[in-house]
């Protein structure tokens, strides 16, 4: 029979742990980086890539929920999600509206943890981003429910969250993130439900301007009145094309309309334009984010299994984490085994969970085409000088 700790006075209870902790509520396997680190990293792993960014997402989470419980660094639950990773908290990004914290910029900072300050930081590990911008979704709960369902409203209506607050100050946050550190591609912008249809958008705003840097999103928002009547438009006009392909007086021009329509994308593809492809992550039990999948003609599959597992130990999962694709494409992920209940299946948890089945698709959806082709669209023309 065992006795009580020195700290522990007979018959007194122990404090159950919060179940948000890192070590009870976090991945299983996902070790810190280490020494061995520097020669074959772990960042490598698409695996590793994806349990870690979403495990700054749940940081991102829980440093709201602490400042609502006015928990500073020391006493937070927040800190222990990026730490373990060794990277710390650079920026909050805050809504001016009612002071919620809606995301964060963290910072390698490996060095200081392997070190404990004895030595200056060291480099960061192959493929390891030296910034990542994280944003999180709506919270049912505090005094952040208001302003999140406003921008979930916003999405519903309109397709778009360029209007909100929070929109600008990622896209400032993500901008300053490429610009400080020397390049696009040493940044990464993740976000989950709410937060990763900002982190979509801000991502593809940035590549408008030429900037294309590494983009993840879990569960992003599929559903909005916009896309469907956008949708509904599409079919209907489709439909009147083939009408109009039957009609003597219109078969041969919208022949060679439509020969010049499909040889622009194969023009842009050949030429490169298409150089960035965000990477989501889709649960079809999910009806949030389900449409992703709803596919054009033609989806390439990459992989047909993969593995929950992290770090090096976990089956790697195969696909392109750099920044080419092609028009209209995403690298996409969905749950082959995993949640089935709406509520866990929107979840974050299930990314960094050890017994998830994933399948891996170079996806070429509707929802995909439409949201990129603005971005591979050719320039207009200038207007002629008279």
């Amino acid at each position: 029979m065992g006795s009580a700790s020195p700290s522990q006075k007979a018959g007194e209870a122990v404090p159950a742990a919060n179940p948000f902790e890192f070590q009870v509520y976090g991945p299983r396997h996902l070790s810190s980086p280490s020494w061995w680190d520097l020669l074959r990293s772990s960042w490598k792993d698409p695996n590793y890539r994806r349990m870690v960014i979403a495990c700054f997402i749940q940081g991102v989470y829980l440093l709201e929920l602490d400042r609502q419980e006015n928990c500073d660094e020391r006493t937070g639950l927040a800190p222990q999600w990026w730490r373990h990773f060794s990277y710390r908290l650079a920026e909050t990004l805050i809504d001016e509206r009612d002071g919620s914290i809606y995301g964060a910029v963290l910072e390698w900072d490996g060095g200081r943890a392997l070190l404990a300050g004895y030595a200056r930081l060291l480099p960061r590990p192959a493929g390891a981003p030296a910034a990542v911008v994280a944003l999180r979704g709506t919270l049912l709960s505090g005094a952040t429910f208001r302003r999140d369902v406003t921008d979930d409203l916003r999405f519903l209506a309109w397709d778009s969250l360029k209007g909100s607050v929070r929109f600008a100050g990622a896209l400032a946050a993500l901008r300053a993130a490429a610009r400080r550190h020397g390049g696009p591609r040493a940044v990464c912008v993740g976000g989950h439900s709410l937060g990763a249809g900002f982190a979509l958008q801000v991502g593809k705003a940035l590549a408008k301007e030429g900037v294309f840097v590494e983009c993840h999103v879990f569960n992003p928002p599929s559903v909005s009145l916009a896309t469907s009547l956008r949708g509904f438009a599409d079919t209907a006009g489709e439909m009147w094309g083939r009408v109009r392909s039957w009609l003597p007086a219109y078969a041969g021009g919208v022949g060679g309309e439509a020969a010049k329509a499909a040889a622009a994308p194969a023009k842009l593809e050949r030429t490169g334009t298409a150089k960035w492809m965000p990477h989501l992550y889709i649960n079809t039990n999910d009806y949030i984010c389900c449409y992703y999948t709803d596919a054009a003609a033609g989806t390439a599959t990459v992989t047909a299994t993969g593995g929950g597992g992290g770090g090096t130990s976990g089956k790697t999962v195969a696909g392109d984490m750099g920044g080419g694709g092609t028009v209209g494409k995403a690298r996409m992920v969905l749950v082959s085994k995993g949640p089935t209940k709406f509520l866990e299946a929107h979840g974050l948890q299930q990314w960094w969970a050890d017994d998830v089945e994933l399948q891996v698709a170079l996806n070429h959806s509707k929802l995909i085409d439409r949201q990129l082709r603005s971005l591979y669209a050719p320039p207009p023309a200038a207007p002629q000088q008279v």
